[in-house]
């Protein structure tokens, strides 16, 4: 069997450990000891994927996975901290404490399963439903989807078995599909996401057979559960690579299929305001990866999002809506459309439009509302995205400052400003002149109350 390049996948290229760089001493000691526990149960053990991958580029791995020939069901009765997870291809989960490490049993290819079982497996399209049939490591290979990704670890010897050139491919840092691109996109839409992850994560260029596809297969994306899609797009944008996926995401036309109204208003948005926005809020978050500190859905849904939300919030106030129901209803209409392409949890919403309705408190500057407003559980956030919007001249530059200001006050410039600032309202109301007789009529009600 062969590759669309021609590369042998039956016998493997052994690099040895003279040759490569991987470190026992940089690998999870709870996943050498699946792996011994593996061999010294008579399987065949492999750590696989992205983690051989990463260590090769002297990246340290988050997860370490394993593949094997033994079967879940024997993984199990080998390790009594395993449990068994998942529909479409059944994997083991060995826990140690917080890390998990995960076996898979080496898949077998759609070649060994005759036209029935391919039938049972997969949609009119050739995407595959159901793929819990088992098989060889030879077999294996050819279900992973890049050769970067097909590199597999054994303790025996510590060196590297390569069947599809995907060791020389990560030194040469290229991402290049394992079998025919488009027919191994349409098996998994998906994989598509995947290469513009990979290639924004690992600065890896795609070679050009693996590249052609993208620009025309978008469409498949819609036959994707948008729950998995949601995931694919957390691991995509919340990994410190958010601005490179964005725009490798809009250079292959797939954002149109992700977020179809945010792509609409992006066409409109002719001096570029929202456009600013959405690069500078995700490079923060980029930065914010790199330098450790939380990130979450919620403010990134938001960057995503703010344009059309934007859009609807304008229709809804400008015919006389208040601004905070405005903007609630703004964004449960923009986020229920895009629960067709993307399923957004309400772990995610809720906190969203708690955010959002908040920014119009930023035009109320005067008043005790606004030393109130600074202690909000969510002013920190409205706050960080108000930024946002001020520096894309979506917001008042002077007061963006006048709110960074005060924070850094005491508690007596905190009142002086108070008094004093602009924007808005939100001042003392000024008492109407009372009616002749209306003290008394008051104190009448009272009394009777």
């Amino acid at each position: 069997m062969s590759d669309q390049t021609g590369r042998n996948t039956q016998r493997p290229s052994i690099i040895p450990r003279s040759e490569h760089t991987v470190s026992r001493a940089n690998i999870s000691n709870n996943a050498i000891k699946v792996l011994h526990r593996l061999h010294k149960g008579g399987f065949q053990s492999f750590l696989v994927g992205g983690c051989v991958r990463d260590l090769l580029l002297k990246h340290q791995p988050k997860d370490f996975d394993v593949a094997t020939d033994a079967s879940p069901e024997e993984v199990r009765k080998l390790f009594r901290n395993c449990r068994l997870i998942g529909r479409r291809f059944r994997l083991a989960h060995i826990h140690f404490g917080r890390e998990i490490i995960e076996v898979a049993t080496f898949r077998a290819t759609h070649d060994e399963l005759d036209d029935d079982d391919i039938r049972g497996q997969t949609d009119a399209g050739g995407r595959i439903l159901r793929d819990n049939r088992y098989g060889k490591l030879e077999d294996d290979v050819w279900r992973r989807d890049f050769t970067a990704n097909a590199l597999y670890y054994t303790l025996d010897g510590y060196s590297i078995w390569d069947f599809v050139g995907g060791f020389k491919d990560v030194e040469q840092r290229v991402l290049r599909v394992i079998g025919d691109p488009e027919t191994r996109y349409r098996e998994d839409p998906v994989r598509m996401l995947r290469a513009v992850r990979f290639a924004a994560k690992l600065d890896f260029s795609i070679d050009d057979p693996s590249e052609a596809p993208l620009w025309d297969l978008g469409h498949l994306l819609a036959d994707v559960p948008p729950a998995r899609l949601f995931d694919e797009i957390i691991k995509m944008f919340l990994a410190g690579r958010a601005l490179e996926s964005f725009r490798l995401l809009e250079h292959y036309r797939l954002l149109a299929h992700l977020f179809p109204a945010l792509v609409a208003e992006l066409e409109k948005d002719t001096d570029h305001r929202f456009r600013k926005l959405l690069l500078e809020g995700l490079a923060t978050t980029d930065q914010r990866v790199r330098e450790d500190k939380p990130v979450t859905t919620f403010f990134l849904f938001a960057v995503l999002l703010w344009a059309p939300i934007r859009k609807r919030f304008d229709g809804l106030h400008g015919g006389g809506k208040p601004p905070i129901p405005a903007m609630q209803q703004a964004v449960e209409d923009v986020v229920k459309a895009q629960q067709a392409h993307i399923s957004v949890p309400r772990r995610t919403t809720i906190p969203l439009k708690e955010m959002l309705a908040l920014q119009s408190r930023f035009n109320l500057r005067k008043g005790v509302r606004s030393l109130r407003f600074l202690h909000h559980p969510r002013f920190r956030a409205a706050y960080d995205f108000m930024l946002l919007r001020a520096s894309s001249g979506d917001f008042d530059a002077q007061a963006a400052q006048w709110w960074t200001d005060i924070q850094l006050a005491d508690d007596k410039t905190r009142r002086e400003m108070a008094q004093v600032g602009r924007g808005g309202g939100a001042g003392k109301r000024k008492r109407r002149p009372r009616r002749r007789g209306a003290r008394k009529r008051t104190a009448d009600q009272g009394g009777q109350a």
